[in-house]
């Protein structure tokens, strides 16, 4: 069995899409649960948290914990 960098496979399937698509493949994911697709989010995700500064980090934070209390 040949193995897959998740990472990767998610990064390159992305690539040529524009915002909307990338924005539509997101909505829909949370829209039906897609438990596979969670791990796409979830690479979307870690690139975002990469790129971000720790101002803009610390408002996902705020952000995530606000709506974890809030569920």
């Amino acid at each position: 069995m040949e193995n897959i960098d998740i990472r990767k496979y998610i990064i390159e399937n992305f690539k040529e899409d524009n915002e909307e698509k990338i924005r539509d493949s997101i909505e829909t994911t949370i829209k039906f649960k897609d438990e596979d697709a969670l791990i796409g989010l979830g690479v979307l995700f870690e690139l975002l948290w990469e790129k971000s500064t720790e101002e803009d980090k610390n408002k996902y934070l705020k952000l995530i914990n606000d709506n974890i209390k809030n569920n």
